[in-house]
């Protein structure tokens, strides 16, 4: 038994969980639940309200933060990210800790409850493994130059450090794909690394306005391919990607022809792209945004264009999860199954229903469905999941999971499953389920550690 196995170290959190949750550690079946992990926390604890006209400060919450900070310790210690824990306590003072280690094969979920259930070790949704269409005849933008482009860059960064031939060559040696001129023109004139500005306080500044975004430095530059863009299963197997023919860039989540070189400021990539859409060019500039999973948006038909603040004039990108691809059932959208029955739907997501359940009838066929997501009480009949010999991803409510494990129906085509949680149930018998459709996979299950105890009362 280690630290973290030990309740001394829960003790000053389990003190002020019992504190701030006396009612619900004392209603029949009463428990508290979170998470702690090295760098956050989630926790059923009310903070102190700060007195009027001050700022909350550290002082106010010193209790909590190190309560906390001894599990964190206890987590290094053991190599851990995180763990969660459920705690049910006795007025009498008779603790039960129940921790609980996620594993290999369980995405983080909100607070103490697992996320997605990788049911095949490394997968990862479709979207990530779409690779990009050839484009035949695809050129450079006409507006494409290298000379101009190194002539100006000269004349706006005077004394800029430019690479050498032989860091260029090990660049593309690195990323398994040769330069584009006009990047190889950037970093002649300028490696783009902090130790050669030397005392200089604008030089960063005049670079990003010269060439319109925050460079890279020349050994910093990577391929966008999908997986440099990861995204937990529930969200990924949600998205669809598509390339519409008059599209300049292919809706992707990444490729092996995004070189990324730069960034906006704030967090948005920019990337040469080698793999243009129909209506692209080869090497124009894209912009990556960080907050989205799939796609990317034209900035520029080439980086001259962008230098000499040129922005493209093709008409932006369509949205990328609009139906037939994706489709969403419920009160405020497709108000039927019906409805969203296409050849082409990947996506299927039963959200808040208050009419008669539903039948998955209308879908049985569909080639291409691949997620399901269904809130609780929405299917009329369960079992006509096991109809759907696409699916690769399923969330459901734990009823349905309940369902399909009794008849044994459940899909063998998942690659991950998710758990539905509304509100906030006791999180050790949705573990017992997880682990339950783990098992169907033979894959690690999430390990349960009870610590028992007894919590003597407040001094």
């Amino acid at each position: 038994m280690t630290s973290l196995h030990d309740l001394a170290t829960w003790e000053p959190l389990l003190r002020l969980l019992r504190s701030g949750n006396a009612a619900s550690l004392a209603a029949p079946g009463g428990h508290v639940a979170g998470r702690i992990g090295r760098g956050g926390w989630s926790v059923p604890l009310t903070r102190p309200r700060p007195q009027p006209g001050r700022a909350a400060q550290v002082d106010d919450m010193r209790g909590e933060f190190d309560a906390v900070g001894r599990v964190q310790a206890a987590l290094k210690d053991e190599g851990l990210d995180g763990i969660a824990f459920v705690v049910e306590m006795e007025p009498s003072g008779r603790t039960v800790l129940s921790l609980l280690t996620l594993g290999p094969a369980v995405e983080a979920g909100i607070g103490p409850y697992p996320g997605s259930l990788v049911l095949v070790e490394g997968s990862v949704p479709e979207p990530w493994r779409r690779l990009p269409e050839p484009v035949p005849g695809a050129a450079l933008a006409p507006t494409a130059d290298p000379t101009w482009l190194e002539r100006t860059l000269r004349e706006r960064l005077p004394g800029a450090i430019g690479a050498t031939e032989a860091e260029i060559t090990a660049t593309e040696a690195r990323l398994g794909v040769a330069l584009p001129d006009e990047l190889k023109a950037l970093y002649r004139v300028t490696r783009a690394r902090w130790q050669d500005w030397g005392d200089d306080p604008t030089a960063a500044q005049r670079l990003a306005e010269t060439v319109r975004c925050e460079p890279f430095p020349l050994d910093e530059l990577y391929v966008a391919d999908a997986s440099s863009r990861p995204a937990p299963w529930r969200f990924g197997a949600m998205d669809a990607v598509t390339t519409p023919p008059d599209a300049a860039v292919q809706g992707l989540v990444g490729s092996p022809g995004w070189i990324a070189f730069g960034d906006n400021g704030g967090g948005d990539r920019l990337a040469v792209d080698l793999t243009p859409g129909p209506r692209g060019h080869l090497g124009q500039i894209i912009l990556i945004g960080h907050e989205e999973n799939v796609g990317a948006a034209l900035l520029a038909d080439s980086l001259t264009d962008l230098v000499a603040d040129r922005p493209s004039e093709a008409p932006p990108a369509r949205p990328l999860d609009e139906p037939p691809h994706v489709a969403r059932v419920n009160i405020r959208a497709l108000t039927s199954i019906e409805a969203a029955a296409h050849p082409d739907l990947e996506v299927l997501s039963i959200g808040v229903w208050k009419d008669t359940p539903l039948s998955l009838a209308p879908v049985t066929d569909l080639p291409r469905l691949r997620t399901l997501t269904a809130y609780p009480g929405t299917l009329a009949d369960p079992l006509e999941i096991a109809k759907l010999n696409t699916l690769e991803f399923l969330d459901l409510a734990p009823p349905e999971w309940r369902a399909l494990l009794n008849a044994d129906a459940v899909p063998r085509s998942l690659s991950a499953a998710a758990i539905e949680v509304q509100g906030k149930p006791h999180p050790l018998p949705l573990v017992d389920l997880a682990n339950e459709i783990l098992a169907l996979w033979d894959r690690p299950p999430i390990t349960r550690t009870v610590v028992e105890g007894h919590l003597t009362p407040d001094p």
